[in-house]
């Protein structure tokens, strides 16, 4: 389906964001049950049978919320908190010895001596050591990048016109996804650096509530966004490749692999497809984000470093590749579950699962 453009209505920002009829940082997600439990009043109106359809993906979203509508873009920046802040936590004994890897290679030699050592050292609980920061900060993060995505989507695409929509759809991809993981990872930043401190330095602290105010008063409060620059290296590629190649295999799924169009599969299909196609660009993320994801771990790890420090002690060679096949392993299963959770929770409030969309039909 073609995006249809707009000309009437461009807004800067998501109105969710700047909604005036309630100071609550929870209003957003009411309003989400607000509008389905006011849907049959709401659908009399003629103004919003009217409102077309601006990107491609199903022609309605099962009558529970307008598409666009604020309720939609709280509903993706909901659906994106859990996808992203439960997946992260998830895989946190993963993310642990990855960090320390990188970090303490001779102590650290492979993934399973890692986990040996992690385990004799610490014990299982140690496995699990900086959760918070994890779930905390991903979850802020996961808000961010869905929810601005399916807005820039929307909104890159109203600017280039129905044709242009259709003809540069993944130029559309990575535009909107670079745009959002901007925003997301200001705020991801801060969890981040605490994580990384409580992770690789034992005894530094027991999690966020300790860590945070620890680091604050060793670094300053500029000291938590000093990996800004090397996580925006990571993340913005990272999620250009997860959103753009995600939308990209699901397309082609349906295209050559499945043997019904999208519209008559099944839900539970639907969503089978939705983690396929997230495992599989995992594993491109992985590859073109890893070697930025080797410099957060080394600049948050110690006081006053640098990337010409980070480059000297690891090697060209060892940023591209040290920790690389766990990452793979990671952020592919990661990948994979946060669009399976992220589509479900569209699914469960009503809405189409994300790509693979139809092919416009021809001009008669």
């Amino acid at each position: 389906m073609a995006y249809t453009h707009n000309s009437s209505r461009k807004p800067l920002i998501p109105t969710f964001l700047y909604n005036t009829a309630s100071s609550s940082p929870f209003s957003v997600y009411r309003n989400v049950i607000t509008d389905l439990e006011n849907h049959d009043m709401n659908t009399s109106s003629s103004a919003m049978a009217k409102k077309p359809f601006m990107v491609p993906a199903p022609k309605e979203s099962s009558g529970k919320i307008e598409m666009f509508s604020p309720g939609y873009y709280a509903a993706c920046t909901f659906g994106g908190v859990m996808s992203c802040g439960l997946t992260h936590m998830a895989v946190t004994p993963l993310d642990l010895v990855k960090c320390n890897m990188q970090i303490d290679p001779a102590k650290y030699k492979s993934i399973s001596s890692g986990f040996g050592v992690l385990l004799k050292e610490q014990g299982v609980r140690g496995f699990f050591r900086g959760w918070v920061p994890t779930l905390l900060g991903y979850s802020v993060q996961g808000a961010c990048k869905y929810g601005f995505y399916e807005y820039f989507k929307k909104y890159y695409s109203d600017l280039a016109g129905p044709e242009n929509a259709v003809k540069y759809k993944t130029l559309i991809y990575l535009a909107g996804s670079a745009s959002a993981e901007v925003i997301a990872d200001v705020a991801l930043c801060p969890f981040e650096a605490v994580k990384v401190r409580v992770q690789t330095q034992p005894g530094f602290a027991r999690g966020l509530s300790d860590g945070l105010p620890k680091f604050v008063k060793a670094e300053g409060a500029a000291g938590l966004y000093k990996g800004l620059a090397p996580l925006w290296g990571r993340q913005i590629p990272y999620t250009m490749m997860k959103f753009a190649s995600f939308e990209t295999i699901v397309e082609q799924l349906y295209k050559h692999v499945i043997p019904t169009s999208k519209e008559q599969c099944s839900k539970s299909t639907q969503l089978g497809v939705s983690f396929a196609g997230g495992y599989l660009a995992g594993i491109l993320c992985a590859i073109v984000s890893h070697p930025a994801d080797n410099l957060v771990s080394f600049l948050n790890n110690a006081k006053g470093a640098t990337v010409g420090d980070a480059v000297n002690k690891l090697g060209v060679m060892g940023l591209c590749t040290r920790g690389l096949p766990l990452r793979i392993v990671m952020i592919g299963t990661l990948t994979g579950a946060q669009w399976g959770i992220y589509d479900s929770f569209k699914v469960f409030v009503g809405l189409p699962t994300t790509g693979g969309a139809a092919s416009p039909a021809p001009a008669k």
